[in-house]
This record gives C-alpha cells, sequence and structure tokens, in this order.
C-alpha cells in the first residue's frame, strides 16, 4: 500500500470527488461552476441544506453523468464514484457498497421511502427502474440520525424527475443497445403541470442474452429481463402539496450456477434471452404517498409507503417455484422543519415500518417473521459567520418475531422474539474558509439490527453456491465514524481530500465454516467480531483550458478485525482518470459534443478474509465515448451518447463479484466466472414534447 498512497501523494495534495449539481452545468468555466456547487440544495439533517453547509461527505451524481455512463443496472452505472463499490452477480444485479460496508448497512430511498426488497441476499438488487432516476445523492457516513437502522454505512438517495414548470407539458423516449449481451431497452416518458395539477407517467423495459468474455465465452444463465410502470399524480397549491406516486418493477434474472462441460470447460446453461433453470421472478410494487403543509415558521412533511416485494426461484420446473418469498413493508415518516430564523433551523419527527414476510414455497432459506421498528429524532443546525455546526441525537427500537417452521417432520425454524434499542448522533462542523475553500469534520455513532437472514437462516441460498446458518444470539452492531475533509476550486482547478476512521462493535459477517451440506455446498455461518475500518477518498480535475477537462479520483478502504483477520468484501483500491474534450458548445446544429477517454485501475486486493476469500489481481480497463445534442431551431430535438467500455477485451474479476467463487474450468484451472467482455453502447433520447 506505500507505493499506493506515494502514487497519491504524486497526483495531488488534497483531492477528492468534486460534487455535481442536480442538474448538467456548464464545464467551460470550473469558477463559475464551483460558485453554482455552493448552492447546490441537498438533503441535510434539518431539511434542505446546501452542499457548502454539510459536515459530512455527500456526492451529487447530477443527470447528464448518469446519461453518459454505460452499464447494465442502476448500481453499477454509480460504483465508479469514489467511496462507492459493487456486490455484482452476473451483469444483472448489483447491491450498493459504502466505504467497504454493504448489504443491510446501506439504506436506499426512492420517492422519500427507504427500499425494503429483501437487501439481505447476495444476488438481490435494489428493483428500481434506472431511466426513472433523475440525480442521485450519495452519502457516506453513518446516517442512523436520519434514517434510523440499516443507515451505518451510508445512503442512496434516488430523486425522481423533477416537476414540470406550471403550465408545460413533457414527454420523452429513451432507447439503448449494448453489443456484448445484446441489451436493448427503452423508456416512454409523459409529464405536465397545469393549474397546480401535476402527473408523471413512465414505462421502461429491458432484455439481455447471456454477456460474454474472453476466457468464458457466454456466460450461461446471466441473461435477464426488466420492466417498470410507474406513475404519479399530485397538488400543488400555496399551502404546500400533495403527491401520490405508484411503481410496479418486475425482473426475470437467470441464476448463474458455473457449472462446466468436463470436456469443452464450458459453461452450461441457456445463453439466449430467455433464461434456463434456475431462475428467479422478483415483483416490486410500491406507493407512496407524499404530503409537505406549509406552516407560519417551518412545515409538515408526512411520508406514507407501502411496498410487497415477491421473490420466487425456479429450479427443477418453469411452471412451479422452490423459494417463494413474500415481504410486506408499511413505512411512516412525519417531522417538522423549521424555517430558517437568526441562523438557527431545526427538525423534529417520528419514522417507522411494520414488516411482515412469509414463506409460500415449498423450499426454505429464512423463516416467517414480523417486525415493528420505530424512532424519534430531532436535529439543529447553527450558521455563524463562516461556520456551519450541525448535530442531533435519535433513540430507535425494533422488535421482531421469528415465527416457528416444521419441514418434513423436524423443526426447521424455531421461534424466537428479540428486541434491539440504539441510540444514535451525529455533530460535526463545516469552516467555510474562503468562497473556495472549506474544511468540513464530523463524529457520527450508527446502529443496526441484525437482519433475519442472519439471526435465522437454515438452508440453500442457490444465487450465492451456498448453505447458510444464522445465529439468533448476534448482537446489534454500532459504529463510531470520524469524518475530515477539504475541497478547494479555482478557475482551472477542483481538489477535495476526504479521510476517515470507523469502529464498529458486533460486526456481522458470514464465513466458511469448513463443513458441506448434503447438496454438497460449502455451509457458510454468521457471527460477528469487533472491526475497523479507515480509508481516503480523493480526486483532482484540472481544467487547463475551457474545453479540456483532466480528472483523476481515488478510493482506499482497508478493513479488519483487531488482533485477527481482514474483514470480508473489502474492494480493492480503485484509481480512476479521465480526458474529456469539448469540441463545440452552445452550437447551432451540434451542441455539447464531447469525446472522452478513461482508465480504470484496480489494484490487486491481497487483504480477505481466509478460507472465505481470494486473492483478487490487478487489472485495467480502458473506455471511450463521443456525445452530442441534435439542435434544430434552437431547441435540442435528440441527445446521442456512443461509449466503449473494456476497450481492449480483459478478461478480469472483481473482488466484489459474487461468480468468483463458481466452479474451477477443468481445462484450464482458473477459478469462477469473470465479468464482461468489450462492450459498445449506444444510447439516444429525442424529447416529444
Amino acid at each position: 500500500m506505500r507505493k499506493i498512497f506515494l502514487f497519491l501523494s504524486s497526483v495531488c495534495v488534497c483531492a477528492s470527488v468534486a460534487a455535481q449539481n442536480h442538474e448538467s452545468y456548464d464545464s467551460t468555466d470550473v469558477f463559475f461552476q464551483h460558485l453554482e456547487l455552493q448552492e447546490v440544495v441537498i438533503t441535510g439533517l434539518t431539511g434542505d441544506s446546501r452542499l457548502r453547509e454539510m459536515p459530512a461527505p455527500v456526492s451529487v451524481v447530477a443527470p447528464g453523468e448518469l446519461q453518459s455512463k454505460a452499464s447494465t443496472n442502476l448500481i453499477s452505472a454509480l460504483a465508479a464514484q469514489p467511496g462507492l463499490s459493487a456486490i455484482t452477480t452476473g451483469s444483472g444485479i448489483a447491491k450498493p457498497v459504502i466505504r467497504g460496508l454493504g448489504y443491510n448497512r446501506v439504506l436506499v430511498i426512492h420517492d422519500g421511502v427507504r427500499q425494503e426488497g429483501q437487501q439481505w441476499g447476495d444476488e438481490h438488487g435494489i428493483e428500481i427502474d434506472g431511466q426513472g432516476v433523475h440525480s442521485v445523492e450519495i452519502l457516506k457516513g453513518p446516517a442512523s440520525l436520519m434514517y434510523g437502522s440499516d443507515a451505518l454505512a451510508g445512503v442512496l438517495i434516488f430523486h425522481s424527475d423533477p416537476i414540470v414548470p406550471q403550465g408545460e407539458m413533457r414527454g420523452s423516449v429513451q432507447t439503448e443497445y449494448q453489443t456484448n449481451n445484446g441489451l436493448y431497452d427503452y423508456s416512454l416518458d409523459f409529464a405536465g403541470n397545469r393549474s397546480g395539477l401535476v402527473w408523471d407517467l413512465r414505462y421502461s423495459d429491458k432484455h439481455a442474452h447471456a454477456y460474454r468474455n474472453a476466457y468464458d465465452g457466454y456466460v450461461a444463465n446471466s441473461q435477464f429481463a426488466e420492466r417498470a410502470l410507474s406513475g404519479m399524480v399530485g397538488l400543488n397549491r400555496n399551502w404546500g402539496y400533495s403527491r401520490l406516486r405508484l411503481g410496479y418493477y418486475r425482473l426475470l434474472p437467470g441464476i448463474i450456477e458455473g457449472e462446466r462441460d468436463p470436456l469443452t470447460g464450458g459453461l452450461e446453461g441457456e445463453t439466449g434471452y430467455a433464461p434456463g433453470l434456475p431462475f428467479q421472478h422478483v415483483y416490486h410494487y410500491k406507493a407512496v404517498l407524499d404530503n409537505t403543509v406549509n406552516l407560519g415558521s417551518g412545515r409538515i412533511k408526512a411520508l406514507f409507503g407501502w411496498q410487497r416485494n415477491d421473490r420466487q426461484e425456479y429450479e427443477e420446473s418453469e411452471d412451479e417455484y422452490g423459494l417463494f418469498f413474500r415481504l410486506n413493508t408499511l413505512t411512516y415518516d412525519v417531522k417538522y422543519l423549521s424555517d430558517d430564523f437568526s441562523g438557527w433551523k431545526f427538525a423534529a419527527g417520528v419514522g417507522g415500518m411494520y414488516q411482515r414476510s412469509d414463506n409460500k414455497g415449498d423450499e426454505f432459506l429464512i423463516p416467517a417473521y414480523d417486525l415493528v421498528d420505530a424512532g424519534i429524532f430531532g436535529t439543529v443546525s447553527k450558521q455563524a459567520g463562516r461556520w456551519n455546526f450541525t448535530g442531533g441525537v435519535r433513540g430507535d427500537v425494533r422488535k421482531l418475531h421469528s415465527l416457528p417452521l416444521e419441514d418434513d417432520g423436524a423443526l426447521r425454524f424455531e421461534e424466537f422474539r428479540r428486541t434491539f434499542t440504539g441510540l444514535t448522533g451525529s455533530i460535526g462542523a463545516v469552516w467555510n474558509v474562503t468562497d473556495r475553500f472549506n474544511i468540513r469534520a464530523n463524529a457520527a455513532r450508527g446502529f443496526r439490527a441484525p437482519n433475519l437472514s442472519e439471526l435465522g437462516s437454515n438452508g440453500e441460498h442457490e444465487g450465492t453456491l451456498r448453505y447458510e446458518v444464522g445465529n439468533k444470539d448476534l448482537k446489534p452492531e454500532f459504529s463510531l465514524q470520524g469524518d475530515l475533509g477539504m475541497d478547494f476550486s479555482s478557475r482551472y482547478v477542483s481538489a477535495q481530500l476526504a479521510v476517515f476512521a470507523n469502529r464498529i462493535d458486533h460486526y456481522i459477517y458470514a464465513a466458511r465454516n469448513g463443513e458441506f451440506a448434503e447438496e454438497g455446498l460449502p455451509v457458510y455461518a454468521y457471527q460477528a467480531g469487533d472491526a475497523r475500518l479507515h480509508g481516503v477518498e480523493a480526486s483532482l480535475d484540472i481544467h487547463p483550458f475551457h474545453s479540456l477537462h483532466l480528472g483523476n479520483t481515488f478510493s482506499y478502504v482497508r478493513g479488519w478485525q483487531p488482533g485477527g483477520d481482514d474483514l470480508p468484501m473489502m474492494p480493492a483500491p480503485r484509481w480512476t482518470s479521465e480526458i474529456k474534450y469539448e469540441l463545440s458548445h452552445d452550437g447551432r446544429l451540434l451542441n455539447n459534443t464531447y469525446v472522452s477517454f478513461n482508465l480504470e485501475r484496480y489494484f490487486a486486493q491481497e487483504h480477505f478474509l481466509p478460507g472465505t476469500e481470494t486473492a483478487t489481481p490487478a487489472y485495467t480497463l480502458l473506455g471511450a465515448g463521443i456525445g452530442t445534442d441534435l439542435v434544430v431551431r434552437g431547441k435540442t430535438r435528440a441527445s446521442l451518447h456512443i461509449l466503449l467500455d473494456n476497450m481492449t477485451d480483459v478478461a478480469y474479476q472483481n473482488h466484489l463479484s459474487r461468480l468468483k467463487y463458481a466452479d474451477e474450468n477443468p481445462l484450464t484451472g482458473r477459478s469462477g466466472v469473470f465479468d464482461m467482455g468489450r462492450n459498445l453502447t449506444f444510447k439516444l433520447t429525442v424529447p416529444i414534447l
């Protein structure tokens, strides 16, 4: 690691990812871009806050950046952000990891409510239509003060398209094609605002056959299909607003088992658009009622949500499922947000949820359960000159009741009840030294109750190639994290540095215990121990003249148990670099035309949990892209992006890929399945209103 830090020092003295606006911005003048970024409004402890007022590290991914990224799923499109990684199962499923922590430690917020889709599983995605996401906020570090349990590592906040201005309507068609896996998708959107009546309707569809790489050829059963329908209707009035959002999402992914032909070494299974056995059927339904009522000195915000997640696994027959989880979730969040008075702002509220999970199949992994969660919080912020101070406290209680189950006359799951409580808080400060230079410091305590999989699992987890055994005596996780950061922007340079240290008590993880189940799968048992993590995130953006952008980012995290082993699933250190040249700006026919080249360097990961993981060698991925807007009579009529990923067709395995541990190829001796090879993507957006 000494070489990595020497490299970092040679790149910049203080650097990290530069936050980006919710809207696309003119990159021709970094100084004015920086001034604009100071006014970016994001989700803060006491309501909407300016980015420069936030003591904790926050990144904002603008819609323009999402459009210029090629990926097969939403999380993979974000995984290049400093501090963010993804646990992947093929090209269709990815789970977010923030600073080395994933699963139920990362909370996903969509349409204002926490996304609940059985996120404890390695092969369980987030069930959100990426075409309907306008921008993303990435909160790094414990956010339990704002969201309660499960926000111990951080939060991803997905924002839908903004409300159309009064008297206008908007419509668009988006489509995409990828050459590696034949992915094609399209999305239709229609929105409007007439006399305060607002609406938005979107339909999206996506299909992909098996992807391929230089070592495995086509990866059988990596194909998937995705379909989503969402709608919003609401009223905007002087007293505030009320909006109802409805959503339907369906995912049909194959399950990659990694079994190979002993003669050819090729992967066995289907490679076309329709997956073969085994495969999953995932349905997610959601309804959210979002209300804001303005008061004389502030406002009351009330969010109520209902979600149902159905997850079916088909192993022996295409017509009969084996596993079938049905999860129903009710959530509520009611809070009061004050206006600014003499530099003071405060917020207080309650939030929680009720969950019921049922087993409706004839195979079992986790027991059915009931869960009740409730929390109460209060926060305050104060602006004093060039200083901004924030802090608050929160109390949470979670009650879980695991239901008994007999299988073939034997007790498969025993009944048990657990109650978990947590007291959390944070305190931080930002010193706006100048209009161009800020220093931030924050300390936060996080809380996470064990999930039902960690407590009570007992069965074959088909998508992860293992048999899992829970531990009902696990205690909740508590973390204490400190963050220190600084950022600087001038006309030609934008740089930032963020360092953090995290201490977690009762860190829960699954490890191989050396045994094998009757099915021949290795047994993974959940256990706990104290954990330590520290890391750095940095970036340096240079604009030597208005059309040229040179960007570099670096991310590193190390996790270990005091006096023991390294923590599992720690992402490898990563350096990314991009050269982007703007050919035209404000052109009469072609606008925002650019060409770009990028590099992703993943350093070797030699810190891993022995007996459970293996080391991962270093690799480098090269990419390129071009894009432009077509302008006719002063209006943008179409936007086109052509993107090339893995230009040199490198065969590689990301350290967080679950397919890394599939069967060995008997002909080559290589273990596991490799990630996607060279891929050319075409993306087209056409406004129709």
